[in-house]
C-alpha cells in the first residue's frame, strides 16, 4: 500500500550485509520506505553516471567504473556493465505536400517507422498515412533504424512522397481517419476496447496548469476564488451521490463533422472495376445531409455515381480525386473542413497522457448512457475477425508462441540488448493479453468453435487466433481427488502465480507458455500460447518429465533437472526423488504435476506449474500429522474446498528471511559464548543479548539438539508468538533484531552471508576451495554452524540453505527417503504466516505504515506479507481482539467490507452460470437489489416481453458456454441470498458475519452501499450506468435492467519488468535516503527513461517514478517542474489504475500541494476536493486519511481567508487524528495548533487558546521541555494571551466610554502563502531544513566515511557513532 512515508525515508539504511532487500517488496514499487537498500546503488553506477536527457527521450548512460558502494558479495552480484550508448539526436527537416518544411528532432536509436507516425498524429500531417520518406530520391525502409541510413544527418531534408494505395492501404486510412473523428469521444473508454480509459483531471485544472497556464492567479487576486465545496463533501455529510465520479468535460461534446460514414453495399469491386484500379467503396452522409458515393483507387479516393440503388461506378463531374479522404471531404463540406481543423487543434491540445494507449486494457465500472453511432470500423472489426492487420503483421494470425519464446531468446549481454529485450517481451506480453482476453469473450459468447464438438458444453476446448483456450471445470474427473471444480477454478491461477515466477527467474533454455486467465459472465477461461506438435501426438509420448496422473507414473529427464536445478535456489524448490509405480526413485526439480514436454521447434516447455510453491498446512489437514501449537491455537487445520491451498512466494521469502536472521544470532550467541568461556569474560555476551527473545533462542537450540528426531521445537515456536495483547510490548523487540546481529567482525567472516533471496551466496573462500565450507577450519566454529543449520532447518550442515519440497503432502506421492525435516518446514512455514505475518501486517496497519483504503489495496497489502485471502477471517479477528481496536477500526471496516463482497463473487459466479443471454441484464441487476437494496421482496423481471418464440425448440443438443436456459437465478431473494453470504463467510473464512440483511450490515459493521456497489462491480466486471440510486428506498428495487450497460472480463496475467530501470530506481532511492538529492534525481530520471524505453510512455511503476521525481523537484526548490511531473502522474494513474483507485486519490493530494506552491490557489483547492470525494467513495469518512486529507482543504482554506469553511475540515481532521492515532500522538498535537491558528484569525483567542493549550501539553509529554516544538508551542501561547488581554482592554474600554473610546488598533493578520504552505509541507511530510555549503559538505564526508567502514566491517563503531541524519535533511515523515 502506498503509505505517507512513500518515498523518501529519512533515516540513512544501516547496510549490514545482513540488512536483506525484501526485492518484491519493491517490485510493485508502491512500497518503497520500507526497505533498506542492500547495497546503495544497486547496479553497480556511480550517481554521476547518469545524463540529463537528450531532447528525443533517449538517454546515454556512460561507461561506469564498476566501483561498488556496497559489500563485497552485491559486487558479485552486480557485475553489470552497462555500455555507452552513443545517442545525441540530431534535427532533420520534413517537407509535406502543401505544407511549409518543418524541424523534426529524431534519435539514431530510431525507426524510420517512428517518424511516420509523428507525422500521423501531428496536425497538419495527420490526415496522411500512405506515403513514404525519400531522402534524395531514395526510399528510406520503415524497418531501418536513422543511424544505419547513408547520407543522414544534421539539417537533412527527408521528403513525405504520396504512395499508391493497397486495399490494405486504403483499409489503414480510412480507420486512421475514423480514429482522427473519434479522438475526443470517450465511448471507446466506457466501452472498455483499444486500450482507451478515462482521465479527469484537465477538467479540475481547467488547463492551467505549467506551461499553458497563462493565467496564473497571484495571492492578490483572492476575491475571484469560489472556495465553496458541494455539499456532499463537507464533512459529516451523509450523502453519496454517484455521478460527480465522471465530471462532464466540455471537450466531449461531440462535433460532428460527418453523419454517416461506413463501407458501401457495393463493396468488394468486381472484376472490371478492380482493373480500373478501384479498391472499394465508401458510403458518406456530410452534415449538410448530402449523401456520396466514394471509391476508394490506387491513386486515391474520388466522388462516383452510384448511390444506394443503382451501381456507377464512374467517376462524378467533378470528382475530387484527392490522396487523403479528409482533402476530399473538405471540398465537398465545409462543415467537414470547419470542425475537422478545430477538432484536431483541441486533439493536439490534448495532454498526450490523456491519448496514449495503456498497455492493458482498464475498465470503468460505471458509464453514461451514450448515444450509439454508426460506426463503419466498429462494425467491421465486430464480424472479421480484425486478424488481417492486426498489428500489421505479414502472414495475418500470429504465431503467439514463436513470438513469447524468441523474444525471451533474444541476447542480454549489455544494456541496450536488454533493453531490447525487455521491450519486446512487454510488448509480446501485452499484445498476447489482449488477444487472449477478446478470445476468451468470444469463446463464452458462443461466437468460436470448440475443437471438441460432440462432448458436453463444459468439456470443450477451443482454438483462435493461435490460442488454446479451456473452460476452468474439473473434466474427466482430473481434480476429483483434490476437490472437483473448486480445485479447477483454482488450478489456473496457481498455475499462473507458477508461469510468473518461472518467468521472473528468466532461466535461459527453460519456457513456460504464454497464460491469460479470464474470468467472465461466471465462466473461468484459460488461454495458453499452443506448443508447437503439441496436438498433433498424445499427451503421453510427448512427457518426458514429471508425471499426468498426479505421481502414479513419474518420469525424468536429465537436460530438465539440469535447467530446472537453476531455478531451485531462486525459487526454494528442493530437488528430490519419488518412487514411480515399479517402486524405483525418480530424481525430481519441481512437484510431479509440473510436465516437461519438448516441442517440434526442439524448446524445453514446463507447464502445470500449479505446485511451484509448497502446500499451505493450515489449510491441508493430513491424518496422522500435528500442526505446531501456534496454528492450533486459531483452529488449524480446516478444511477447505479443494488440496491445492498453497503458500505465496512472498510467504516463502519472508520465511527465509526470518530464518535466516535466527541462524546468524544463534551462531553468534554460540561463539560469543564460546569466547566468554575462553576468556572468562562475559562482556562480549551482554553486548549481544540485549533482549530477552535472543535469550530464549540458545535453549531453543540445547533443546532441539537432545530431541533425536529432527525439531519438534521449531524456531518459531520459541519466537515470540504474538498474541494481540502482547502485540504493542513486542513491537520494539522485533524491530531491534537487525541491530543484535552486531556480530564480532571474526564471525562476520565465518558465517556464510546471504544474497538477497536469503539463500547462501558462496563467499570468495569458499569458492576458491571448490566450494567446500572453507573458513571454518576451527572444528568449534564449524559445530556451532551445523547446530545453528539444523536448529532453522536448513538442507546443508555447512551453510545456511532453506528449500521446500513441493511434493509433500500430495495425495498418492511416494518418497524413498525420510521426508520429516521437510515436512516440519512445512508446518513451521504455516505456523510463521500466523504467528508473525498477520500480526506484523496488523502492527503495520497500527503504525500506519500500510495504509490500506478498499479491498484491493488491502489485498494487496496482505500478499506483500505472504498472507492469502482466504485467512482474510482471521485477521479481522485478529483486529477484533486487539487492546487498540478501536485505532483499527478502519482495517476491519475495509475487510468485512472485501469479505462480504468476496463471498457475494463466490455466489454470482455460479448465479450467472444458468443465465441465458438475452436475460443477462435482467439477471445482474436482480442480483444487485438482492445484495444492496432495502426493498423486501425483489422480483426479478423475466424478459419475455420483447421477442417471443411461438415454437418453442428445446431440442438443441449443443449449446454453447454460456447459453445456459433457465430460470432459476429469478427465484433469488434478498434473504436467501444474505444466508448465502453468511454461510460461505463461515464455510470459505470461517467467519460469523451474522446479518440477515444488506441494511443489518451496514447498521453493524459501518459499512457504505455505494462502497459495497464499487467492490462489487469491479470484482465482477459490471458496469453500471452512472446515476443517483436510491439504495434505502423500501417501495422500489434500486436497480433495474436498463442500468446494467455491461459486463467485462477480469483479468490475470503476468507483467513482464523491467529490471534494469528498476535498479537505477532502487539505486536512486538509495542515494536519496543517504542525502545526495541530486545524484538520485539524476539516477530517477535515468530509470524513467529506460522505464519508457521497456514500458512505452504508460505504466504503474512509471508513475511511480515520476511521483518521486516531483517530490525530489519540490524539495530541491524546483516547483514548477514538481508541477508538471506530478501531472504527469495524475494522468497516469487514473488511465492505467482507475479513476477513484486509492494511488490516484493520492497523487491528487500531491499535485494539489505542488499548485498551491506554484500560485494555482483555486486549482489547488479544486483538487483537494476531488480527492476528498474520491476517497468518500471509496471508503468512507472514517480513515486516516481523511484527516491528511481534511488538514490539507483547512489550511489552503484558512489562506484564502475561508475561516469558518477551514475550521469545519480542521476540526474533523482533529476528530479523526485524536481516533486513529490516539489522543496524544504529536499528529493531533499539530492538528491542535493548525485549529488554534484558525480561531485566532477569527479573533476568537478563548478556543485558540483552548486548543493551543491541549498542543503544548502533548508535546511537552511526548517530547519535552526542552525540544524546539514545545518552546515554539508556549511562545505562541505567550502570544495568544497578549492578544486576549488586548481584546480584552479594548472590549471594557467600549462598555466604559461607550462610542467615543480611544480604541487600540488590534492586528488581524490574514496568513501569509508562506506561512500556509510551511504547515502543507509539514503536514504532508515534507520538511526543508536550511544547510549551508559546509554543512552539506560534512554531511557528505560523513555519509562516505560510514560507507568506508561498512567496507572495512567495522559496523561496531557506526551504529555507536550513528550520524542524527534526521536533523539535517528534507526528510518524509
Amino acid at each position: 500500500m502506498v503509505s505517507k512515508t512513500d518515498d523518501i525515508p529519512g533515516s540513512v539504511p544501516s547496510c549490514n550485509p545482513v540488512d536483506l532487500t525484501r526485492e518484491g517488496e519493491i517490485a510493485n514499487s508502491k512500497d518503497t520506505s520500507k526497505t533498506a537498500s542492500k547495497d546503495p546503488c544497486a547496479c553497480g553506477h556511480r550517481g554521476e553516471t547518469a545524463v540529463m536527457n537528450g531532447v528525443a527521450g533517449h538517454d546515454q548512460a556512460e561507461e561506469a567504473d564498476s566501483k561498488q558502494d556496497g559489500s563485497a558479495d552485491a559486487e558479485d552480484a552486480n557485475e553489470q556493465e552497462v555500455i555507452v550508448i552513443q545517442d545525441t539526436g540530431f534535427t532533420v527537416k520534413i517537407q509535406a505536400p502543401g505544407t511549409e518544411p518543418f524541424d523534426l528532432q529524431v534519435s539514431p536509436q530510431e525507426m524510420v517507422q517512428e517518424i511516420h507516425q509523428v507525422l500521423m498524429d501531428r496536425e497538419d500531417t495527420c490526415h496522411r498515412t500512405c506515403f513514404s520518406l525519400q531522402l534524395d530520391g531514395n526510399v528510406l525502409d520503415n524497418f531501418a533504424e536513422l543511424k544505419s541510413i547513408e547520407g543522414l544527418q544534421e539539417g537533412s531534408l527527408l521528403k513525405v512522397v504520396e504512395e499508391p494505395y493497397t486495399v490494405r492501404e486504403a483499409r489503414i486510412h480510412v480507420r486512421h481517419i475514423r480514429d482522427l473523428l473519434k479522438s475526443l469521444d470517450p465511448s471507446d473508454a466506457y466501452n472498455g476496447v483499444d486500450c482507451n480509459s478515462l482521465s479527469f483531471l484537465s477538467v479540475f485544472t481547467d488547463g492551467d496548469l505549467g506551461d499553458t497556464g497563462k493565467r496564473k492567479k497571484k495571492g492578490n487576486e483572492l476575491e475571484q476564488i469560489d472556495c465553496t465545496p458541494p455539499e456532499h463533501i463537507l464533512p459529516g455529510s451523509k450523502e453519496r451521490p454517484l455521478v460527480p465520479l465522471q465530471p462532464q468535460n466540455k471537450d466531449w461534446k461531440p462535433m460532428q463533422c460527418l453523419k454517416v460514414l461506413t463501407m458501401s453495399g457495393w463493396n468488394p469491386p468486381p472484376g472490371n472495376r478492380k482493373m480500373h484500379g478501384d479498391l472499394m467503396y465508401l458510403y458518406i452522409v456530410t452534415v449538410e445531409d448530402r449523401h456520396v458515393s466514394i471509391t476508394a483507387s490506387t491513386r486515391g479516393f474520388y466522388l462516383n455515381q452510384s448511390t444506394t440503388y443503382t451501381f456507377n461506378p464512374k467517376p462524378a463531374n467533378p470528382s475530387f480525386l484527392s490522396h487523403s479522404l479528409v482533402e476530399l471531404l473538405s471540398q465537398i463540406s465545409a462543415a467537414f473542413k470547419k470542425n475537422f481543423t478545430t477538432l484536431q487543434k483541441k486533439r493536439v491540445q490534448r495532454h498526450p497522457f490523456e491519448r496514449i494507449a495503456t498497455p492493458f486494457q482498464v475498465y470503468s465500472w460505471t458509464a453514461p448512457q451514450i448515444d450509439h453511432a454508426m460506426d463503419c470500423v466498429r462494425a467491421e472489426d465486430a464480424y472479421t475477425s480484425r486478424l488481417g492487420y492486426e498489428e500489421h503483421i505479414p502472414g495475418q494470425t500470429r504465431d503467439w508462441n514463436e513470438e513469447l519464446q524468441t523474444t525471451r531468446e533474444l541476447s542480454r549481454k549489455n544494456l541496450p540488448e536488454r533493453l531490447l529485450r525487455e521491450r519486446a517481451i512487454f510488448k509480446v506480453h501485452s499484445d498476447f493479453a489482449g488477444a487472449a482476453t477478446r478470445g476468451s469473450m468470444a469463446v463464452i459468447d458462443g461466437n468460436v468453435m470448440a475443437i471438441n464438438p460432440g462432448e458436453e458444453t463444459r468439456m470443450q476446448m477451443f482454438i483462435w487466433n493461435n490460442i488454446f483456450f479451456s473452460l476452468g471445470f474439473d473434466v474427466r474427473d482430473h481434480y476429483r481427488e483434490l476437490g472437483g471444480d473448486a480445485a479447477a477454478h483454482v488450478a489456473p491461477t496457481n498455475d499462473l502465480n507458477g508461469v510468473r515466477a518461472y518467468s521472473a527467474v528468466d532461466v535461459e533454455g527453460l519456457y513456460t507458455l504464454g497464460t491469460v486467465v479470464v474470468d467472465y459472465r461466471g465462466y473461468r477461461v484459460t488461454a495458453q500460447s499452443i506448443i508447437p506438435g503439441i496436438l498433433e501426438r498424445e499427451q503421453e509420448q510427448s512427457v518426458i518429465y514429471g508425471s499426468i496422473d498426479f505421481g502414479k507414473t513419474v518420469v525424468s529427464h536429465p537436460k530438465y533437472l539440469e535447467l530446472l536445478e537453476k531455478t531451485s535456489r531462486p525459487l526454494k524448490v528442493q530437488r528430490h526423488a519419488v518412487l514411480n509405480e515399479k517402486d524405483t526413485a525418480v530424481e525430481l526439480c519441481s512437484s510431479v504435476e509440473c510436465k516437461g514436454i519438448i516441442g517440434n521447434d526442439g524448446r524445453h516447455y514446463i507447464l502445470d506449474l500449479l505446485r511451484t510453491f509448497p502446500p499451505d498446512l493450515n489449510f491441508l489437514p493430513v491424518e496422522g500429522e500435528e500442526l505446531a501449537p501456534e496454528s492450533q491455537k486459531l483452529g488449524f487445520p480446516r478444511q477447505h474446498r479443494h488440496r491445492l491451498a498453497c503458500l505465496r512466494q512472498e510467504l516463502i521469502e519472508a520465511f527465509v528471511e526470518h530464518r535466516y536472521l535466527l541462524f546468524m544470532k544463534m551462531a553468534a550467541l554460540q561463539l560469543m559464548q564460546q569466547k566468554a568461556s575462553k576468556d572468562k569474560t562475559a562482556a562480549l555476551h551482554d553486548t549481544n543479548t540485549a533482549d530477552a527473545e535472543s535469550e530464549s533462542k540458545p535453549q531453543a537450540l540445547e533443546a532441539s539438539e537432545q530431541v533425536p528426531d529432527g525439531m519438534p521445537t521449531s524456531p518459531t515456536s520459541s519466537e515470540s508468538t504474538l498474541t494481540p495483547d502482547d502485540l504493542e510490548a513486542t513491537t520494539m523487540s522485533e524491530k531491534s533484531v537487525p541491530e543484535n546481529q552486531e556480530a564480532p567482525a571474526d564471525l562476520k567472516s565465518e558465517v556464510p552471508t546471504a544474497n538477497t533471496n536469503g539463500t547462501h551466496e558462496p563467499s570468495a573462500a569458499e569458492r576458491q576451495n571448490g566450494g567446500c565450507d572453507s573458513p571454518l577450519e576451527d572444528p568449534k566454529s564449524r559445530e556451532v554452524v551445523l547446530n545453528a543449520c539444523k536448529a532453522v532447518g536448513s538442507i546443508s550442515n555447512t551453510s545456511f540453505d532453506i528449500r521446500f519440497n513441493p511434493d509433500i503432502f500430495s495425495p498418492g506421492v511416494r518418497f524413498p527417503d525420510d521426508i520429516q525435516k521437510q515436512k516440519q518446514l512445512l508446518k513451521d512455514a504455516a505456523a510463521f504466516l500466523v504467528s508473525c505475518q498477520i500480526p506484523s501486517f496488523v502492527k503495520d496497519c497500527l503504525d500506519h505504515s500500510s495504509l490500506p483504503m478498499d479491498g484491493a489495496t488491502m489485498t494487496e497489502a496482505l500478499h506483500q506479507r505472504g498472507i492469502n485471502v482466504r485467512y482474510l477471517g482471521n485477521v479481522l479477528e485478529f483486529v477484533d481482539n486487539m487492546p487498540a481496536k478501536a485505532q483499527l477500526e478502519h482495517i476491519y471496516r475495509i475487510g468485512i467490507g472485501e469479505l462480504i463482497t468476496r463471498c457475494a463473487k463466490h455466489i454470482f459466479k455460479t448465479y450467472l452460470q444458468g443465465v441465458e443471454l438475452s436475460a443477462l441484464s435482467a439477471a445482474v441487476s436482480h442480483f444487485l437489489n438482492c445484495l444492496l437494496s432495502s426493498f423486501p421482496d425483489a422480483v426479478a423481471h423475466l424478459p419475455v416481453d420483447e421477442l417471443v418464440s411461438r415454437r418453442k425448440n428445446r431440442k438443441r443438443r449443443n449449446r454453447v458456454p454460456g447459453g445456459g436456459d433457465n430460470t432459476a437465478w429469478a427465484s433469488l431473494t434478498p434473504s436467501e441470498l444474505w444466508k448465502n453470504i453468511n454461510s460461505e463467510a463461515q464455510s470459505y473464512y470461517h467467519f460469523s458475519l451474522q446479518c440477515e440483511s444488506v441494511d443489518q450490515a451496514v447498521e453493524k459493521y459501518g459499512l457504505q452501499k455505494i462502497t459495497l456497489l464499487r467492490e462489487i462491480s469491479i470484482k465482477t466486471g459490471v458496469q453500471i450506468l452512472i446515476k443517483e440510486y436510491n439504495f434505502d428506498s423500501r417501495h422500489k428495487p434500486a436497480f433495474t435492467e436498463e442500468d446494467i450497460l455491461n459486463i467485462f472480463p477480469v483479468v490475470k496475467h503476468v507483467n513482464p519488468k523491467a529490471s534494469d530501470a528498476f535498479h537505477f530506481f532502487q539505486s536512486g532511492q538509495a542515494k536519496v535516503q543517504q542525502g545526495f538529492l541530486k545524484e538520485g534525481c539524476e539516477l530517477i530520471n535515468e530509470a524513467l527513461n529506460l522505464f519508457n524505453n521497456v514500458y512505452g510512455a504508460m505504466h504503474v511503476e512509471i508513475c511511480a517514478c515520476l511521483r518521486l521525481l516531483a517530490r525530489l523537484n519540490y524539495i530541491m526548490g524546483d516547483h514548477p517542474e514538481a508541477l508538471s511531473n506530478q501531472q504527469k502522474a495524475v494522468l497516469m494513474s487514473e488511465r492505467v489504475l482507475g479513476i477513484e483507485h486509492p494511488n490516484t486519490i493520492q497523487e491528487y493530494m500531491h499535485l494539489a500541494l505542488y499548485c498551491f506552491a506554484n500560485g494555482h490557489l483555486s486549482t489547488a483547492l479544486k483538487l483537494l476536493y476531488r480527492a476528498r470525494y474520491l476517497l468518500l467513495v471509496v471508503c468512507g469518512e472514517d480513515h486516516p486519511e481523511m484527516a491528511l486529507l481534511d488538514s490539507n482543504i483547512g489550511l489552503v482554506l484558512h489562506g484564502v481567508m475561508e475561516y469558518d469553511l477551514s475550521l469545519r475540515f480542521l476540526e474533523n481532521a482533529l476528530a479523526i487524528n485524536s481516533k486513529y492515532h490516539g489522543p496524544r500522538s504529536l499528529k493531533v498535537a499539530l492538528s491542535h495548533h493548525l485549529v488554534a491558528r484558525v480561531y485566532e484569525s477569527k479573533a476568537e483567542f478563548r478556543s485558540a487558546l483552548h486548543h493551543e493549550k491541549e498542543g503544548y501539553t502533548i508535546y511537552k509529554n511526548q517530547v519535552g521541555e526542552a525540544h524546539e516544538k514545545t518552546k515554539e508551542s508556549s511562545e505562541y501561547l505567550k502570544y495568544l494571551t497578549q492578544q486576549a488581554v488586548a481584546l480584552q482592554r479594548t472590549m471594557n474600554e467600549i462598555y466604559k466610554n461607550g462610542s467615543n473610546a480611544s480604541i487600540m488598533p488590534l492586528k488581524f493578520t490574514a496568513p501569509s502563502m508562506a506561512s500556509v504552505l510551511e504547515q502543507l509541507n509539514i503536514i504532508n511530510g515534507i520538511i526543508f531544513i536550511p544547510l549551508s555549503q559546509k554543512d552539506l559538505e560534512n554531511l557528505k564526508a560523513e555519509v562516505q566515511r560510514r560507507q568506508l567502514m561498512q567496507n572495512t566491517g567495522k559496523l561496531e563503531e557506526q551504529q555507536a557513532g550513528q550520524l542524527e541524519l534526521d536533523d539535517n535533511l528534507p526528510v518524509d515523515d
